[in-house]
């Protein structure tokens, strides 16, 4: 992705490809950000989230136990 409003620090980590053409979700780590801020990821639609990697620790954690299954499934 090389959307304005990424900075070229960012290390890609993982590409999320559903079934169009309109771009793919990606997680990337920024390693310039601030702690809290560190885990990036983007949308298809240029919008971005950040978070500490203790809150995407969580994030995958509660994906590992299920607890996102029914959202996969909207």
């Amino acid at each position: 992705m090389t959307d304005h409003f990424l900075s070229p620090d960012l290390e890609p980590v993982a590409t999320f490809c559903g079934n169009c053409n309109c771009g793919c979700p990606q997680l990337f780590v920024d390693p310039a950000a601030e702690e809290d801020r560190r885990i990036v990821i983007t949308d298809d639609f240029g919008q971005r989230v950040q978070m500490s990697a203790d809150q995407f620790a969580d994030l995958v954690a509660e994906a590992k136990a299920g607890r996102l299954d029914a959202v996969a499934t909207a």
